[in-house]
């Protein structure tokens, strides 16, 4: 389903894009590649020169390797277009910082402190926030179990993606039609006791 359509005629200026795959590796590890970008539809006037229409104001890249416990054991970045060159690009290591952090353990608090403000780029440390999720969807059927129903075959342990999102809690029609097994009844509140519904 599409946006409501623009109560205003309108005209695009600037376009984000962010792309992300993740690659199984022979060693067991897993690459997640997350690349940004940022152009705009007119020359841009920087500090550092023009920037034709088209032509990347951003232009980065970001690998972590990851185990299947989502540690990260080894970061690298790249920058290939930037506003400010030989000093935006020159961040040398530094997103090395997110090794030993874990993707689902307090990542984005540890990415801002190890690369906050003056410590990384802003562009680069902007993207790593999308890594955990990205890491899951990559993780899902693949390295964690997400199935249920009759081929969920002899699982004990309640599918990793719920009660993870609101579509997905334990009390809602969605997990009562699609994981039974782990539906549980809505929580009786003053209201639904006086209306009489549960």
């Amino acid at each position: 389903m599409p946006l409501s359509p623009p109560s205003s005629r309108r005209a695009l200026k600037h376009t984000r894009a962010i792309h992300v795959e993740a690659f199984a590796r022979d060693d067991g590890l897993w690459d997640i590649d997350a690349h940004i970008t940022d152009t705009k539809t007119r020359d841009a006037r920087l500090a550092s020169g023009t920037r034709p229409a088209g032509s990347p104001i951003h232009d980065l890249r970001l690998r972590l390797t990851i185990d299947t416990q989502l540690n990260v054991v080894d970061a690298e970045a790249v920058s290939d277009a930037v506003p400010y060159p030989g000093y935006c690009d020159n961040h040398g290591d530094a997103y090395r910082r997110l090794i030993g952090l874990n993707l689902l353990r307090g990542f984005r608090d540890g990415v801002r402190q190890r690369l906050g403000g003056i410590q990384g780029c802003t562009h680069l440390t902007e993207l790593c926030q999308v890594l955990p999720t990205a890491a899951i969807q990559a993780f899902a059927g693949e390295v964690i179990d997400t199935r249920d129903g009759p081929d969920a075959g002899d699982q004990e342990q309640k599918p990793f993606q719920l009660d993870r999102c609101h579509a997905l809690r334990s009390d809602g029609a969605a997990v009562a039609r699609y994981y039974p097994r782990w539906s549980v009844a809505a929580a009786e509140t003053p209201e639904s006791a006086e209306s009489g519904v549960i």
